[in-house]
This record gives C-alpha cells, sequence and structure tokens, in this order.
C-alpha cells in the first residue's frame, strides 16, 4: 500500500478537525474536533511508522509507541475536558462558548476582578454593578467566592 492513502485521509480529518474547531459554538463538539485532530496524527504516526519499519531492518515501531502515549493523553484530555464542560453547563446553564465568554466579561464590560472599562473599581462605577449589587444573584456569588 503506498503511503499517499493514509497521508490524504489523515489531512482529510486533520482538516475537518480544524474547521469544527473554528467554526463550532458548542464546547463539546469543539472537543470532538480536537479528537479528530489527534486521531488524524494517530494515523500518521502509524502510516509512517509503517512505511518506515519497511526500509529498516531493525525495526522500534516508534510511531506505534507515540500513538499509544497520545491516545492516552486523548483520553485523559476528553475526560477533564467533559468535566469542566459539564461543571460550566450545570453553572451557567449553556455550553455555549460565545455565550461562555460574553458571560466572563461581565455587565457592560465590566471584568470578573470587578475593573471597569476605564480600569478603575466598579464600586464608583454606579449603581447595580460590581460588590455595590444587591439581588438573589450575589448571596450565590458570595457563597461561592
Amino acid at each position: 500500500m503506498h503511503l499517499a492513502y493514509p497521508a490524504v485521509l489523515s489531512v482529510l480529518l486533520f482538516c475537518t478537525g480544524l474547521y469544527g474547531v473554528l467554526a463550532r459554538r458548542n464546547a463539546i463538539l469543539v472537543l470532538m474536533s480536537v479528537e479528530l485532530m489527534l486521531n488524524a496524527v494517530n494515523l500518521n504516526l502509524v502510516a509512517f511508522d509503517v512505511w518506515l519499519s519497511k526500509a529498516a531492518e531493525e525495526t522500534l515501531h516508534s510511531g506505534q509507541a507515540l500513538t499509544l502515549f497520545t491516545i492516552a493523553i486523548a483520553a485523559a484530555e476528553i475526560g477533564i475536558g467533559l468535566a469542566i464542560v459539564l461543571a460550566v453547563h450545570r453553572n451557567r446553564g449553556t455550553s455555549d462558548i460565545d455565550k461562555l465568554r460574553d458571560t466572563a466579561e461581565g455587565p457592560d464590560g465590566y471584568g470578573p476582578d470587578g475593573d471597569g472599562p476605564d480600569g478603575k473599581d466598579s464600586d464608583s462605577a454606579g449603581p447595580g454593578t460590581g460588590a455595590a449589587a444587591t439581588g438573589p444573584g450575589t448571596e450565590k456569588a458570595e457563597a461561592t467566592a
């Protein structure tokens, strides 16, 4: 078998995963796209290992060993990534990446550290912002802090 077949398939898989990372808004689909990219790398490692083992008389199968390490790292990445996504979904109610980015900035461009857009503390920013805010959401924020 030629080296071109698995290489072309690997490029197609990697490009599909890259498109998924750049175009998707759902965090779980982004994680699946990263997994697709890692599988494309694994396919390349095994294909080049088989191709190089035909040329060398003593084979170490280093490509296959690297593939096992990549699979182990990918499994850990998916486990930790899904745990983070589930925790964020429970707290915020969505796994949409754009909405999560918007909620991290806070209302009216105020960051999570309390600084406003001009760099001043949120206490002087006005009513309803920062530490001076009162309401049902502040008890939850104080309890988790």
